[in-house]
């Protein structure tokens, strides 16, 4: 019998990922390791590495299926709210284990299909969300952007990503009110 037909490995797999999902949501990143996941899922250790022997990948299944609250309720002004979130994707990105999914998803996704529709999915989020942000912004005259909205959420993600993932450092604020800055002209309310 194929291995990945088989009920209990099924079951096994889907109360792993559970237990990865809970943690994730209660503890955050750092308490998604092989050892905290098995004994919340009441299997062995050695299950867990069965399924998935790298932890980080674990991290990005569970991640995958946790609704995102990143820059998801757009509040005015919409500038001091986009410095909030942008934040808060800085400090994500600068804990080990975020940092690792990151990197381990952009990756992955270049040979491994699954994780390609992963990455889009994450991307189109995020993407979606600023540019949908900054289009109602701009309506209200908030801020007159200098380049299209999906543009944007690139210049405004990508340095944080940079800073954080490429470089190992702390995307501090001044970086941030620099990119904010960038992508167009915010008037002052």
């Amino acid at each position: 019998m194929n291995t990945e037909s088989d009920p209990r490995f099924q079951r096994s797999q889907q109360a792993i990922l559970s237990a990865a999902r809970e943690l994730l949501l209660e503890k955050g990143p750092v308490a998604v390791t092989h050892a905290q996941v098995a004994e919340r899922a009441g299997v062995g250790r050695a299950t867990v590495y069965r399924h998935w022997p790298r932890a980080d990948e674990l991290l990005a299944e569970a991640m995958a299926t946790v609704p995102m609250p990143l820059l998801a309720n757009p509040t005015i002004p919409t500038r001091q709210w986009l410095t909030r979130e942008l934040t808060t994707l800085a400090r994500q990105l600068e804990l080990d284990d975020v940092r690792a999914v990151a990197t381990t998803l952009a990756s992955t996704a270049l040979w491994d299909q699954q994780m390609d529709a992963r990455r889009a999915q994450f991307a189109t989020i995020l993407a979606d969300r600023l540019a949908g942000a900054l289009a109602t912004a701009q309506v209200r005259g908030e801020v007159s952007l200098a380049m299209p909205g999906r543009d944007a959420a690139a210049l405004l993600v990508g340095p944080i990503y940079y800073r954080c993932t490429i470089e190992h450092g702390p995307a501090d604020s001044t970086l941030i009110e620099t990119s904010i800055a960038a992508i167009g002209t915010w008037t002052a309310r």
